[in-house]
């Protein structure tokens, strides 16, 4: 299952978690090197972006709620199809349309 996580920290001043923040990257490289995190981004200003392929809702909470130990912040999550999903989708229904 693929999902789009926006994180927004919450609004404390940067610098007074900046050293707990350091410890974001290399938490999120093992979730990078397994395949889970396809792309991060730092967003301009703070927070961040990522993609994440997960097994399940429960697997997306798990690291959610890791990330939010490490950074406190609010997350929007948005479920996406896979590309090759949705021409499949609608190739479907333009033969079903026929």
């Amino acid at each position: 299952m693929l999902y789009l996580v926006v994180s927004t920290p919450r609004p404390e001043r940067p610098s007074d978690l900046a050293k707990t923040r350091q410890s974001f990257w290399p938490w999120m490289a093992k979730y990078e090197a397994s395949g889970v995190c396809r792309h991060i981004y730092a967003r301009v200003g703070r927070g961040a972006v990522a993609i994440f392929d997960v097994e399940s809702n429960e697997a997306l909470h798990h690291i959610l709620n890791e990330w939010a130990d490490i950074i406190p912040a609010h997350f929007d999550t948005y479920p996406l199809v896979d590309v090759e999903a949705a021409k499949r989708m609608l190739a479907s229904q333009v033969t079903a349309k026929k």
